[in-house]
């Protein structure tokens, strides 16, 4: 169902991929982020804007923060290591983490990235199955 939510906001409200990601985990969760929230995430989109690392994953581990962490990073065991586990599934998953490499490999034009955006979302969702158990 995440993955519902995040194309939803991705292709239907035009929602970049970290703001897709993020809305769509606070839909599914009911984590009560403010509308606001979502400027936390919007920079990431495109790589930061340059192709840097990808939003979507950038958006995963936002809402990882959200879900895991307690009042700091560096405060909360094991909270480093999640984010490490969650990028390299990402990475394995997809072939990578820069947007530039992303965007050449799955996007397309009528979806742009969607590919990556879902990806996203399966593997937050397997993260926090795994990590629940």
């Amino acid at each position: 169902m995440l993955q519902e939510h995040a194309k939803h906001f991705y292709l239907d409200d035009n929602c970049n991929c970290a703001e897709s990601v993020l809305l769509a985990a606070n839909a599914e969760y009911g984590l009560g982020l403010p509308d606001d929230a979502v400027k936390l995430v919007g920079g990431f989109g495109a790589g930061m804007g340059c192709g840097n690392a990808c939003g979507a994953l950038c958006g995963a581990v936002a809402v990882l923060g959200v879900m895991k962490m307690g009042r700091r990073a560096h405060e909360t065991y094991g909270f480093g290591k999640e984010c490490g586990d969650l990028v390299r599934a990402f990475e394995a998953e997809m072939g990578g983490t820069q947007c530039s490499v992303l965007r050449k490999v799955h996007a397309n034009q009528e979806q742009r990235c969607l590919k990556s955006v879902l990806a996203a979302c399966a593997v937050l969702e397997s993260h926090l199955e795994e990590t629940a158990k």
